[in-house]
Protein backbone atom coordinates (compact mmCIF):
# COMPACT_ATOMS: atom_id res chain seq x y z
CA UNK A 1 0.00 0.00 0.00
CA UNK A 2 1.37 3.42 -1.00
CA UNK A 3 1.81 6.08 1.58
CA UNK A 4 0.55 9.61 0.90
CA UNK A 5 4.09 10.86 0.53
CA UNK A 6 4.99 8.26 -2.11
CA UNK A 7 1.74 8.83 -3.97
CA UNK A 8 2.34 12.59 -4.01
CA UNK A 9 5.86 12.11 -5.30
CA UNK A 10 4.64 9.79 -8.04
CA UNK A 11 1.95 12.26 -9.12
CA UNK A 12 4.48 15.11 -9.11
CA UNK A 13 6.92 13.13 -11.27
CA UNK A 14 4.12 12.21 -13.67
CA UNK A 15 3.02 15.83 -13.97
CA UNK A 16 6.59 17.01 -14.54
CA UNK A 17 7.15 14.36 -17.22
CA UNK A 18 3.95 15.34 -19.00
CA UNK A 19 4.94 19.01 -18.93
CA UNK A 20 8.34 18.23 -20.40
CA UNK A 21 6.82 16.13 -23.17
CA UNK A 22 4.28 18.82 -24.01
CA UNK A 23 7.01 21.45 -24.23
CA UNK A 24 9.31 19.26 -26.34
CA UNK A 25 6.74 18.45 -29.03
CA UNK A 26 6.45 21.99 -30.52
CA UNK A 27 10.22 22.41 -30.36
CA UNK A 28 10.73 19.26 -32.43
CA UNK A 29 8.00 20.21 -34.88
CA UNK A 30 9.65 23.56 -35.61
CA UNK A 31 12.87 21.91 -36.88
CA UNK A 32 14.27 23.57 -40.02
CA UNK A 33 17.16 25.97 -40.12
CA UNK A 34 18.13 28.11 -37.16
CA UNK A 35 17.02 31.71 -37.09
CA UNK A 36 19.56 34.35 -38.12
CA UNK A 37 19.87 35.49 -34.51
CA UNK A 38 21.47 32.19 -33.48
CA UNK A 39 24.09 32.15 -36.24
CA UNK A 40 27.56 33.15 -35.07
CA UNK A 41 28.77 36.61 -35.95
CA UNK A 42 31.85 36.97 -38.19
CA UNK A 43 34.00 38.02 -35.23
CA UNK A 44 32.75 35.40 -32.78
CA UNK A 45 36.12 33.64 -33.01
CA UNK A 46 37.71 36.33 -30.82
CA UNK A 47 39.71 37.94 -33.64
CA UNK A 48 39.36 41.43 -32.17
CA UNK A 49 40.77 40.32 -28.84
CA UNK A 50 43.62 38.41 -30.47
CA UNK A 51 44.56 41.43 -32.58
CA UNK A 52 44.32 43.68 -29.54
CA UNK A 53 46.68 41.50 -27.47
CA UNK A 54 49.00 40.64 -30.34
CA UNK A 55 51.93 42.87 -29.42
CA UNK A 56 51.98 41.64 -25.81
CA UNK A 57 51.75 38.03 -26.97
CA UNK A 58 54.66 38.53 -29.37
CA UNK A 59 56.70 40.11 -26.56
CA UNK A 60 56.01 37.15 -24.24
CA UNK A 61 56.99 34.60 -26.88
CA UNK A 62 60.18 36.52 -27.69
CA UNK A 63 61.06 36.84 -24.01
CA UNK A 64 60.59 33.09 -23.54
CA UNK A 65 62.83 32.31 -26.51
CA UNK A 66 65.46 34.74 -25.24
CA UNK A 67 65.41 33.08 -21.82
CA UNK A 68 65.58 29.54 -23.23
CA UNK A 69 68.47 30.43 -25.54
CA UNK A 70 70.24 32.45 -22.83
CA UNK A 71 73.67 31.84 -21.30
CA UNK A 72 74.53 29.52 -18.43
CA UNK A 73 74.11 32.41 -15.99
CA UNK A 74 70.45 32.97 -16.89
CA UNK A 75 67.79 31.17 -14.88
CA UNK A 76 65.50 29.13 -17.11
CA UNK A 77 68.00 28.74 -19.94
CA UNK A 78 68.68 25.44 -21.62
CA UNK A 79 72.41 25.94 -21.09
CA UNK A 80 71.95 26.31 -17.34
CA UNK A 81 69.81 23.20 -17.11
CA UNK A 82 72.35 21.25 -19.19
CA UNK A 83 75.02 22.28 -16.70
CA UNK A 84 72.87 21.09 -13.78
CA UNK A 85 72.23 17.75 -15.55
CA UNK A 86 75.98 17.28 -16.06
CA UNK A 87 76.71 18.10 -12.41
CA UNK A 88 74.06 15.64 -11.18
CA UNK A 89 75.51 12.93 -13.43
CA UNK A 90 79.07 13.58 -12.21
CA UNK A 91 77.90 13.48 -8.59
CA UNK A 92 76.16 10.14 -9.17
CA UNK A 93 72.71 11.44 -8.21
CA UNK A 94 70.79 9.15 -10.53
CA UNK A 95 67.28 10.19 -9.52
CA UNK A 96 68.11 13.90 -9.69
CA UNK A 97 69.84 13.36 -13.04
CA UNK A 98 66.76 11.60 -14.43
CA UNK A 99 64.43 14.33 -13.19
CA UNK A 100 66.57 17.17 -14.54
CA UNK A 101 67.18 15.38 -17.84
CA UNK A 102 63.42 14.99 -18.36
CA UNK A 103 63.00 18.72 -17.68
CA UNK A 104 65.79 19.43 -20.16
CA UNK A 105 64.09 17.34 -22.84
CA UNK A 106 60.85 19.23 -22.32
CA UNK A 107 62.58 22.61 -22.29
CA UNK A 108 64.36 21.81 -25.55
CA UNK A 109 61.01 20.87 -27.11
CA UNK A 110 59.69 24.33 -26.28
CA UNK A 111 62.08 26.09 -28.68
CA UNK A 112 60.55 24.76 -31.95
CA UNK A 113 57.05 25.20 -30.54
CA UNK A 114 57.68 28.83 -29.63
CA UNK A 115 59.42 29.48 -32.95
CA UNK A 116 56.38 28.12 -34.79
CA UNK A 117 54.12 30.25 -32.61
CA UNK A 118 56.24 33.31 -33.37
CA UNK A 119 55.85 32.69 -37.11
CA UNK A 120 52.10 32.17 -36.69
CA UNK A 121 51.85 35.48 -34.85
CA UNK A 122 53.55 37.25 -37.75
CA UNK A 123 50.87 35.86 -40.07
CA UNK A 124 48.14 36.92 -37.63
CA UNK A 125 49.65 40.41 -37.50
CA UNK A 126 49.43 40.65 -41.29
CA UNK A 127 45.83 39.45 -41.21
CA UNK A 128 44.84 41.88 -38.43
CA UNK A 129 46.35 44.78 -40.32
CA UNK A 130 44.55 43.82 -43.55
CA UNK A 131 41.23 43.58 -41.68
CA UNK A 132 41.66 46.94 -40.03
CA UNK A 133 41.74 45.41 -36.56
CA UNK A 134 45.10 46.85 -35.69
CA UNK A 135 47.89 44.40 -35.09
CA UNK A 136 51.27 44.71 -33.45
CA UNK A 137 52.64 48.21 -33.63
Amino acid sequence: MLSYRKAGAALGALALGGTLLAAAAPAQAAGGTPSPKTLPSPTSDGAKGICKRLSKTEQRVQASLNRLNGPVTEAGSIARLEQRVDEAKKAGHTEVYTYLNDRLTFRKSLVPTLTTRQNDLKAVDTWCTSQGLGGAQ
